[in-house]
């Protein structure tokens, strides 16, 4: 076919010709293959208003025409260009003209930059001839044809974009070996034309998974199986549930052989356990409406988002990032769009980078396995003495990303006279066998403290009112401590500090100052004092050896701003409560760990009032054995010697 307008090798520009007064450059080029300059408008302009107008959407002061001569509409090529454009996610790119015209006769060739913004902070970039002929009106047109918008395109085209997932990183345990990992499940499903009596099949079911151990969370409902069954296919496969190998063989004999059930074998990322850590990590799901609506640039559906824990806080630096495919799909005749198979523009999709943490699997089991049986909700968390690893963090029943062990705000209770005691040691006010009396009860102010269950020592060793807990003798000791001694003694042991571990944490906020009754309760653990359990695990292991150190979960990436470690505690004071603390397991309120193997516990037990009836008290036990100092805490739990010590006999047995 003829070409109708050609473009010829370059003669002297127009460019270089505008050097000339403009009177003089009409005179120079009459009788040349260049016009126009009566109007003044060369084809840079006319680039320059079809850019302008393809930003805008608005090509009504552009002249086109095809390569076949005949004029074209700005509302034809608007829509061209729409239909072009329109399945890429910013249908205007950014655009300008590089350099100026090159002019032939009357026609004329510029080039173009087009740049287009990509998800993921991608950007696809090329350069574009523009083809101009002078019409009759001397004004310069733009040529049009799909080409202009990239040299891969007809009519009829239209590009998209495809997004290929990049390999989802994996969060990992102080080994270095990722926690989840592909384990065994089975997938349990109905076929409906083989189930006689679905209403029947889904309380059968139903009362299967309730003898799941540990329960399952959330629990399994099959109120709607019938409906589902009947809106099925009768050959389908409806999936009802899918249980770790492990929880399927407990009921498998009770479910196997009921007409209908069907079971499929697959492999799931998963951690070790359903409740391994489960709100340090947190959870990867498919992205939430809630996802998409805040980060619309970020995630399109059927992305995997992480929420909370560390899934959460790391998503960015887990998920890596996702590769871009432009590719060209075409309008087929009955309107549907189909790939061409045709790919314009390629990034790679970048692996995500994995987070190391400090966490160990058999003290995590271990953990989890103390309070597997508790209903009330719980934490344990143990930190390594020698170097602050936290080793385990176990959050007991309650909702699934509600990490307790790190961020409950609760008063300590007895656990806290390890505080205390410190304070005390430190200004001299008692020795390890310092009388120091102990009475059924003792008032500051008119306000009453009492012993649990209302019980009297008389005049003891300071030790015998510290393994025996009494509050009467920390409360009549409170004045020696002063207004600020006990917040002092706190703070050496890492409480209220600023740490950066990896997740967010409360370190404690101890009373100070205030009136005698407040300072009186407050030397005992109530008050308006309230810490979490990290934090009293972390006391713990300063007061074991004899420094604290903030605790550290992330390696890698570390943490930006960890806190600098703690004075050295003085020995004269940190041997003597050591000493104490053993003998609470020796012949105090933990004698219960007094036969525990692999060595000596150390320990305070606690009970703390949460409310202004006697009778609603949490539980603790915090204390150390070899090199794992632990804090243990389970909710209006009572009594510590009735739920947190056999929590702590529970965890210290199972790591043996």
């Amino acid at each position: 076919m003829r070409e109708v307008y050609p473009i010829r090798r370059h003669r002297p520009t127009r460019r270089r010709a505008a050097r000339l007064p403009a009177a003089l450059t009409c005179l120079a080029l009459a009788g040349t293959a260049l016009v126009g300059c009566s109007r003044g408008d060369g084809p840079e302009e006319s680039v320059d208003a079809f850019l302008a107008g393809w930003r805008s959407g608005d090509l009504n002061a552009v002249g086109f025409r095809n390569p076949a001569g005949d004029r074209l509409s700005a509302e034809e090529v608007t829509g061209q260009l729409r239909e072009l454009t329109g399945g890429l996610p910013k249908s205007s790119p950014e655009l300008k003209r590089t350099g100026g015209a090159t002019v032939t006769g009357n026609t004329a060739n510029a080039t173009i930059r087009v740049e287009w913004s990509l998800p993921g902070d991608v950007t696809w970039g090329y350069d574009r001839p523009v083809r101009l002929v002078q019409g009759g009106d001397d004004r310069w047109q733009v040529i049009w044809e799909p080409q202009l918008v990239h040299e891969g395109l007809t009519s009829g085209d239209r590009l998209a974009v495809r997004r290929d997932p990049a390999p989802r990183a994996a969060v990992l345990d102080a080994a270095g070996t990722p926690i989840v990992a592909p384990r065994p499940v089975v997938v349990v499903g109905v076929q409906p034309n083989q189930v006689e009596d679905p209403a029947a099949l889904a309380r059968n079911l139903e009362a299967a998974f309730r003898a799941v151990r540990p329960a399952l969370n959330p629990p399994v409902d099959l109120t709607d199986l019938p409906k589902r069954l009947a809106a099925a296919e009768p050959g389908d496969f409806v999936e009802v549930v899918t249980l770790r190998r492990e929880a399927y063989l407990q009921i498998k004999p009770r479910i196997y052989d009921y007409a209908g059930t069907k079971f499929r074998e697959e492999q799931r990322d998963l951690a070790p356990t359903r409740e391994f850590a489960r709100a340090v990590l947190g959870s990867v799901d498919p992205a939430f409406k809630e996802d998409l609506a805040a980060k619309p640039d970020l995630y399109t559906a059927g992305d995997l988002v992480g929420h909370g824990g560390l899934q959460g806080r790391y998503d960015e630096r887990l998920r890596g990032r996702p590769g871009l495919s432009v590719v060209v799909n075409r309008k087929g005749p009955e309107g549907e769009v189909a790939p061409t198979g045709t790919e314009l523009f390629r990034a790679e999709p970048k692996a995500g980078e994995p987070v190391r943490t400090t966490l160990d699997v058999a003290t995590q089991n271990a953990a989890d396995g103390a309070l597997r049986a508790e209903r009330r909700r719980a934490a344990l968390v143990a930190v390594r003495i020698s170097d602050g690893a936290v080793l385990a963090a176990a959050n007991g029943p309650g909702p699934a990303g509600e990490n307790l062990a790190f961020t409950a705000q609760v008063p300590p209770g007895s656990t806290f006279k390890m505080v205390s005691a410190l304070g005390l040691l430190n200004a001299g006010a008692v020795t390890l066998d310092g009388p120091v009396p102990c009475e059924k009860t003792f008032t500051v102010d008119g306000r009453s403290f009492k012993n649990s269950d209302n019980f009297a020592l008389g005049t003891v060793p300071f030790r015998v009112d510290f393994a025996k807990s009494c509050n009467t003798a920390f409360a009549a000791l409170a004045p020696k401590l002063g207004p600020d001694g006990l917040a002092e003694a706190g703070r050496s042991l890492g409480l209220e500090g600023r740490w950066d571990l990896g997740l967010d944490a409360f370190t404690g906020r101890v009373s100070t100052g205030g009136s005698a009754a407040e300072r009186a309760a407050a030397a005992f653990g109530q008050g308006t004092t309230q810490v979490s359990p990290l934090a009293m695990a972390a006391a713990t292991a300063a007061v074991a050896r004899g420094q604290w150190q903030q605790p550290k979960l992330v390696l890698d990436p570390a943490p930006a701003q960890p806190a600098p470690a703690g004075p050295q505690l003085s020995a004269g004071s940190v041997g003597p409560l050591r000493t104490m603390m053993r003998e609470v397991v020796t012949r105090g309120t933990a004698t219960a760990l007094a036969d525990v193997p692999g060595g000596p516990v150390h320990g305070k037990t606690g009970t703390a009032e949460y409310d202004d009836n006697p009778a609603h008290t949490h539980a603790w036990f915090v204390g150390w054995q070899g090199d794992v100092a632990f804090a243990v805490f389970v909710e209006q739990g009572g009594s510590s010697t009735a739920s947190a010590v056999p929590a702590a006999e529970r965890f210290l047995r199972a790591l043996r």
